[in-house]
């Protein structure tokens, strides 16, 4: 999930060497921000994508992806201070770090990069929390009427209510200092992913349990041919991507912490103890889902259990939850962004009139009909989850942090140290372009059969 990081902690009348309000955050605090904002609807995939890798592939490339990600985290967290690692001028945002070392085009890539996260972690978030809304109703008419009932639900309907309620709450203009929200947010996630994890672990005890092999699903059997087994694995890594990624909060996460010791070190140490939290938690939820299921197992893992259906009713409500905040946490540095960019050119465009800023009103409920309507067109949720780690693991998890600190540490050109990052980057980014391709082969498979407001699931 992502979380809204306090930026500036209070320690009575000190300052810090910024003229800000005294940093107070230690590396249990970053690293709680780090569990918080990685643990999140992402979990709910994993299960699938283990069914796609196997026994084999599945923990290595967790892992993996896991390695990875703290590495870059740990280059990333160096740059957040230009010069000296203990007195030099901050960054305050990711868009700072990148603009301070690299400058130019960079700049307009990362921003662009970022935004189209956002933009489609909106159409994700919507197709997620209304298949959980519609998981609701289903796990009751099954528990009613029996698993033999058609129980199907049109979940276009579930997301156009999820719409309308955002656009309510996208008009709220200050939305970002509601501090509770994070908090709710947080607990919702780690509730409905621990009861995944134990609905799993019933299930692998109890039976009855799928069949499960080394490599995953197998062709002719759970998979038509050998290229649709190989598109189902590039998604698969799209998908592990997708739930590991907080690279894009972890400057403001960095900006929370006192010195000394320097900030880059604290970090590192945070760093770490999260990545290593939420990668056993991934690996209990991956694997044990996956135990659970076998080779059929469902793209978000809680769509697989209807009983105890108050339990599964209970786990689903907190993704809802999670999930309709989330959604503002995540957009409204988006909207903040292009609402400060129209004020500076055209002032009086943003001028409330009798506490109601027309720009605002239009604007706002124009996006989030947009992500509606891409949601409707494209419920897809393993694809699009695909799509958004495609998106954020090359470019911001790994590229700017490379770059940054080859600028940074002003490291020869073909040196040792240059082409050992340069070759992680490039495998990266061809992971990155595999899994894109996938996931968008992905949607358009599903767009063969899928008829907006009409199909049912």
């Amino acid at each position: 999930m992502e979380i809204d990081v306090q930026t500036h902690g209070r320690h009575g009348g000190e300052v810090d060497d910024d003229g800000k309000h005294k940093r107070t955050g230690t590396v249990w605090t970053a690293a709680a921000h780090i569990i918080t904002a990685v643990i999140g609807s992402g979990v709910l995939s994993l299960a699938w994508a283990m069914a796609q890798l196997g026994w084999v592939a599945g923990p290595v490339i967790l892992l993996l992806f896991a390695a990875i990600t703290y590495y870059t985290c740990c280059l990333l967290g160096d740059c957040y201070r230009v010069g000296d690692p203990a007195t030099g001028k901050r960054n305050y945002t990711y868009t700072e770090a990148v603009e301070s070392y690299l400058g130019g085009w960079y700049v307009w890539f990362c921003g662009m990069c970022q935004y189209l996260n956002m933009f489609g972690t909106g159409i994700g978030y919507t197709i997620t929390a209304s298949g959980s809304a519609a998981a609701i109703l289903k796990s009751n008419c099954f528990h009613w009427h029996g698993h033999d009932a058609d129980c199907s639900q049109n979940t276009s309907a579930y997301i156009i209510a999820f719409g309308v309620v955002q656009m309510i709450f996208s008009q709220l203009p200050n939305f970002h200092d509601l501090w509770w929200l994070s908090v709710i947010a947080a607990v919702m996630s780690f509730s409905y992913a621990t009861i995944a994890v134990g609905l799993a672990l019933g299930q692998t005890m109890s039976g009855p349990t799928g069949k499960s092999t080394l490599y995953g699903t197998q062709v002719g059997v759970d998979v038509d041919n050998v290229t649709q087994k190989t598109w189902m694995t590039f998604q698969a890594l799209g998908n592990i991507a997708f739930a590991y990624s907080y690279t894009i909060i972890l400057i403001e996460i960095q900006d929370t912490l006192r010195s000394p010791p320097a900030e880059n070190e604290t970090m590192r140490q945070a760093s770490i103890l999260g990545v290593a939290t939420t990668t056993a938690f991934y690996m209990m939820c991956g694997c044990l889902g996956y135990s659970a299921f076998g080779n059929a197992a469902p793209g978000n893992i809680l769509t697989g259990f209807y009983e105890p259906y108050w339990l599964v009713d209970f786990a689903n409500v907190c993704i809802v939850l999670h999930l309709v905040g989330g959604f503002q946490v995540f957009l409204q540095p988006l909207f903040a962004a292009v609402e400060a960019g129209v004020a500076e050119r055209w002032p009086a465009t943003t001028q409330e009139r009798g506490g109601v800023c027309v720009f605002r009103l239009v604007w706002r409920t124009a996006f989030v009909a947009l992500i509606t309507l891409g949601a409707v067109l494209l419920p897809f949720f393993n694809s699009i989850l695909g799509i958004l780690g495609s998106i954020a693991f090359w470019p911001l998890t790994v590229f700017f942090p490379v770059e940054m600190y080859i600028r940074q540490r002003q490291i020869p050109r073909f040196s040792a140290m240059w082409l050992a990052l340069q070759t992680l980057s490039f495998f990266c980014f061809i992971i990155t372009i595999a899994a894109g391709a996938a996931s968008v082969q992905g949607v358009r498979d599903s767009l063969k059969t899928y008829v907006p407001f009409q199909t049912r699931s």
